[in-house]
């Protein structure tokens, strides 16, 4: 059973409250408001108890979910919840605003979430998650992270100048993001229209013979460590453009590369993954068939029949850079690939900026098709004399 650690937050501000011994009331850090002690318990006493039942059934989930993965064909036998003496080292962070829940060893401090930047982040008891088995630990450094950000900017004509000279990062924070690595084999065939396009000339004619071929190809294809991501906080789209990684660096987890980095909590269950996991996968064989047909102007795939023999489902901790930067009172989130340094951000557009760009570029378009009309009319009215 999970125990649930309260941190009192003052509701005027949300800043942290503590006891004031001279006043005998809670008192806030941030705004000076004070509270009663029964007050502020009643308030948070239906929490505590929501949250209580909510790590219950989080728990009872998670066993259910391994058992139901292990029934329906995924080897889950090598994931575990039994950390040993290691646990003893971790702490568990929350954040309220996003919900991210992110594990790092009791010497490391965490001022803000690494995801929404919001400034406050709840301690919690360490307990309910399962431990990884794998880990690529961090190899470039915060340094490397400010410096691709910085080579971000270049050559982005709409992107505003005061946003590089005025804007300030906020928060970096090295993150290992949990991942499920799927191992299987798949073997299947698929159907494709393809076409030929011939053209000939006849006389003033010219006539073009489309021909039509049915092709099928069937192939198999053995798969190891298929990575899923299994945290909704980081966006699919980030994480999809700083793959792949190396996992020939790929070693097992020890608490020991945990210092001065946090490690996100799953929060999409092995479960809730193996139907990516199988598209992912059936995928990658059909595109591998549809590279074999070659010699056609056209190729359309028409039907496919591809069966996933299920393996072994690991789960690994791998590293990221997540930098947000504030311009505008509006947070921008940037991720980089910690192992290989891919970069990926997005960034504010200079509106006005395009749209004197594109205005000075239609408009010039004009300018050239106006003195084309000169010039061609006045050519055709000396043609006409």
């Amino acid at each position: 059973m999970s125990i649930q650690v309260t941190n009192y937050q003052c509701p005027a501000c949300n800043g942290p409250l503590h006891f004031e011994p001279s006043i005998g009331k809670l008192k806030c850090d941030y705004c000076d408001s004070q509270f009663e002690v029964a007050e502020i318990e009643a308030k948070y006493a239906e929490k505590d108890a929501q949250a209580v039942k909510a790590a219950e059934v989080a728990e009872e989930k998670a066993e259910a979910e391994k058992q139901k993965a292990t029934a329906e064909g995924w080897d889950t036998s090598g994931i575990t919840d039994d950390w040993g003496k290691e646990a003893e080292g971790l702490k568990i962070y929350n954040c309220p605003s996003c919900g991210a829940e992110l594990i790092c060893d009791e010497n490391t401090a965490a001022t803000a979430c690494p995801y929404c930047n919001n400034p406050t982040i709840i301690p919690k008891q360490f307990s309910g998650m399962l431990k990884p088995e794998f880990v690529i630990p961090f190899k470039l450094k915060k340094e490397d992270a400010i410096a691709k950000l910085k080579e971000h900017y270049k050559g982005r004509p709409f992107l505003p100048k005061a946003f590089k000279d005025q804007n300030h990062l906020e928060e970096i924070k090295g993150v290992y993001v949990p991942f499920w690595l799927f191992d299987g084999k798949a073997d299947g065939g698929v159907s494709f229209d393809a076409t030929k396009v011939h053209s000939r000339r006849s006389g003033d004619y010219r006539i073009t013979t489309t021909e039509h071929y049915d092709v099928y190809r069937e192939g198999e294809m053995h798969f190891e460590k298929v990575p899923v991501d299994g945290a909704t906080k980081m966006p699919d789209d980030y994480m999809d453009s700083i793959e792949p990684y190396d996992y020939n660096e790929l070693t097992e987890f020890s608490v020991a590369y945990l210092p001065g980095y946090m490690a996100d909590k799953y929060d999409v269950s092995a479960e809730d993954s193996m139907d990516r996991a199988n598209t992912r996968i059936k995928n990658s064989l059909a595109g591998m068939m549809r590279d074999t047909v070659i010699g056609y102007s056209s190729v359309i795939e028409t039907h496919e029949n591809i069966h996933v023999e299920e393996g072994k489902i690991s789960y690994a901790m791998l590293p990221v850079w997540l930098l947000t930067t504030k311009w505008n009172d509006e947070i921008f989130l940037f991720a980089m690939n910690g192992q290989t340094g891919k970069f990926v951000g997005k960034l504010p557009t200079d509106k006005k900026r395009r749209r004197n760009i594109f205005l000075a570029i239609y408009g010039g378009g004009v300018v050239v098709v106006g003195l084309m009309g000169l010039f061609f009319g006045g050519l055709l009215d000396l043609l006409m004399m």
